[in-house]
């Protein structure tokens, strides 16, 4: 969990308690995206701390395309939000067109909201352009009491930019994302930890690594951790680790 300075923590809490109603109240009247907009605006200043003024610029033009809002601080964008009425459902389009604005501007941030659903993805510069969900939260469903709830708030607001609090979400994800728990299985260390446990309930039994490994890979693991590029960078980082 983020270490979050008290000030912020009390500043985030009371804010949000402010806007939930206002946020309900939204949602009830269907408000446009134009009117959704303005809602967000403000909580960025009230609840994120961003200078609405200075360090909030709405309209960004991209190769003759518009994000919503970026935030920019001492010259440089953060971090992109594309901004969806307060009634429609988040759509992979929207994804789509977020990850765009950013590729074309090298921005590596991207916060796609609808006022109540809130997806924060990370975007890869790599061919083809990736997009990474880094968190998901519904801002109706944050308890403002619980400093945990208040977590994925603080990753974008202006007193974590400095911590690059997202870098380093992100990481700590990686680290224990579902390849990389499935590669790490399958290493040879792993695997002969599990051979010694399973001799241990089934004394005299004769069990290899290669049976072990086949029956995780087989009938444990499920098969989307194993296949594809994630899985397969996965799995080399792991086993080369292993052997180190």
């Amino acid at each position: 969990m983020a270490n979050i300075p008290t000030r912020v923590l009390t500043r985030i809490t009371k804010g949000l308690k402010r806007f939930q109603p206002i946020i309900k109240s939204a949602r009830a009247r269907d408000l446009n995206e134009s009117d959704t907009v303005t809602i967000i605006t403000d909580l960025i200043s009230e609840v994120l701390g961003y200078d609405k003024y200075t360090e909030v610029t709405s309209e960004l033009a991209i190769r003759g395309s518009y994000c919503d809002l970026a935030i920019k601080v001492e010259g440089n964008i953060e971090f992109l939000i594309e901004v969806k009425a307060i009634g429609m459902e988040l759509k992979e389009s929207h994804i789509r067109q977020a990850v765009n604005y950013a590729a074309n501007q090298g921005i590596e941030w991207v916060v796609l909201t609808n006022a109540i659903t809130w997806r924060i993805f990370r975007i890869g510069f790599g061919k083809p352009i990736s997009r990474e969900l880094i968190c998901e939260f519904d801002l109706l469903s944050l308890d403002p009491k619980s400093a945990t709830d208040m977590e994925p708030l603080f990753l974008i607001t202006r007193e974590a930019l400095p911590k690059s609090a997202l870098d380093a979400y992100h990481a700590q994800r990686q680290a224990t994302n579902r390849f990389i728990l499935a590669a790490v299985i399958l290493t040879e260390p792993v695997l002969k930890i599990i051979r010694r446990e399973v001799r241990r309930l089934s004394p005299g039994v004769r069990i290899d690594l290669a049976e072990i490994e086949q029956v995780l890979e087989r009938e444990v693991i499920k098969r989307d951790v194993l296949q594809g590029d994630q899985a397969e960078k996965a799995l080399r980082k792991a086993r080369a680790k292993a052997k180190a």
